[in-house]
């Protein structure tokens, strides 16, 4: 019962911090020094992974019109953008697909630790903060999702490889990368939503691959809990952020991460 509990906490946890610019590992991390499953380690490792499928298939569920280039209710023209914004998605994610294929047990072995977490909490905090600052007197480029040119796109999947390093935050690196090349926050933030999914995909699946196929009944359940608490949690946590950047910047964000990630730091260093 305790291990189910802790699974959806941990489901809370990642539904609203997968979207938010703030680091879903990060706040993983704190939450599992003071919670901890019964579960090995090896299971933990994979859960932290899998869990994100849940939050994925929101985006799925949320924009599956929009994404979804066979529906009988679009023209042929809205059928072919929408071919065209895959090919975007596609090419995007070919960067951090790679390196993460490649370098996954290596990042996992060095980088996973709270020092990096911090480290990464606080210096992405300062850059939203500038580039927000700097973003008020400019106005963006690109402000329709269709008019995000495929170099673009790559530049912003180059983004995401920065987020394989704990504590960065795909979402607040891809979002960042958007802002960098001139998109609006809306087409930024909605872009990274859809980077989300063949990315965490396959991430999901090499997790699984690596853990292995044979799972007890209560793994299966703890695992599904964690998924289902992410789907739900995330369905408004992404409406959240959506209405919240018609109005606001990301500049809070970038104040809570450096708080954060300074609270990390000093927990570790007094108590660790």
């Amino acid at each position: 019962m305790a291990d189910i509990l802790i699974a959806i906490v941990l489901g809370l946890v990642e539904g609203i911090t997968e979207w938010l610019p703030i680091s879903s590992t990060g706040h993983m991390i704190l939450v599992e020094e003071f919670l901890h499953m019964s579960q090995s380690e090896e299971f933990m490792e994979m859960f932290r992974v899998v869990i994100q499928l849940g939050a994925i298939m929101a985006v799925v569920v949320l924009y599956f019109h929009k994404l979804n280039p066979f529906s009988p209710r679009k023209t042929a023209k809205q059928k072919r953008l929408t071919m065209n914004l895959w090919m975007k998605i596609i090419v995007s994610c070919i960067p951090a697909g790679v390196i993460g294929i490649l370098f996954d047990d290596l990042l996992d072995k060095y980088l996973y630790n709270y020092v990096v977490v911090a480290l990464m909490l606080i210096v992405y905090g300062i850059f939203f903060i500038l580039i927000e600052k700097r973003n008020e007197r400019a106005r963006p480029r690109i402000t329709k999702l269709s008019a995000l040119p495929y170099s673009t796109g790559f530049y912003i999947g180059l983004f995401q490889v920065l987020a394989l390093v704990p504590g960065t935050s795909r979402s607040g690196a891809t979002i960042l990368g958007g802002l960098l090349l001139g998109a609006s926050r809306a087409v930024a933030a909605e872009f990274t939503f859809y980077l989300a999914i063949p990315v965490m995909c396959g991430a999901s699946a090499l997790k699984l691959f690596k853990f292995g196929f044979d799972y007890t009944g209560m793994e299966v359940f703890i695992l599904l809990i964690g998924c289902l608490v992410a789907f739900f949690v995330s369905i408004f946590a992404i409406k959240f952020l959506m209405s919240y950047i018609k109005k606001h910047d990301f500049k809070p964000f970038g104040y809570y991460r450096i708080v954060l990630g300074v609270l990390v730091l000093l927990y570790f260093i007094v108590w660790g």
